[in-house]
């Protein structure tokens, strides 16, 4: 396997977690998955709590799908909603990931942008906002590790897309996602948003 990025920041730990999460993909499901997908979120919607579900979705779902719930292929395949969203892992600032829950607030409080619950938010307080733009980047940056690093080679063989999205933001995906993937990757995913 690739070796993983030094432990010195949230950041850092999420790729690395990211990267270790895909690393133990089920082997029997590998030849069948077609697309890692990274689920932005937030615990009990509160942006301060930002988690990254670390998933996949394959062809027998695709097949399944297309048999029960939808009868477009492109549909299928590329609209997140029916994708396995449920039991994957989960990183950042959620409980079983205490490292990262740690990292996470000890750095959004050296940024000034941890405020308590109790805290009264003016107009004018975009720290929700920015920590929320702080962790989109961060869940880029693993993604790209994921391709830049050679995890997605080492773990399935081949080069796979990797979607990110927020439910919360329908659309994001499109442009979230093509900034990650190397041309041509996910061309499939992109003419399917785009037409």
């Amino acid at each position: 396997m690739p070796a993983g990025p030094a432990a010195d920041g949230f950041r850092e730990h999420v790729v690395r977690g990211v990267c270790h999460h895909v690393e133990r993909f089920p082997a029997g499901l590998r030849p069948d998955i077609y697309v890692v997908s990274l689920r932005v979120d937030h615990v009990d919607q509160d942006p301060r709590l930002p988690y990254v579900a670390v998933g996949h979705n394959t062809r027998q779902e695709v097949r399944r799908v297309l048999t029960q719930e939808c009868s477009h292929e492109g549909t299928a395949t590329w609209e997140y909603a029916y994708w396995q969203l449920e039991g994957f892992a989960r990183v950042g600032h959620v409980p079983e990931d205490r490292a990262g829950t740690a990292l996470h607030l000890a750095e959004a409080r050296a940024q000034g942008l941890w405020y308590d619950e109790d805290e009264q938010e003016d107009g004018n307080d975009d720290r929700g906002d920015r920590l929320g733009r702080d962790f989109d980047e961060v869940c880029a940056a693993a993604a790209r590790a994921l391709h830049d690093e050679g995890w997605l080679r080492s773990v399935f063989g081949r080069i796979l897309p990797v979607v990110l999205f927020d439910m919360d933001r329908p659309g994001w995906e499109v442009e979230a996602s093509e900034a990650v993937n190397p041309p041509g990757v996910i061309d499939g995913f992109l003419r399917h948003h785009r037409t």
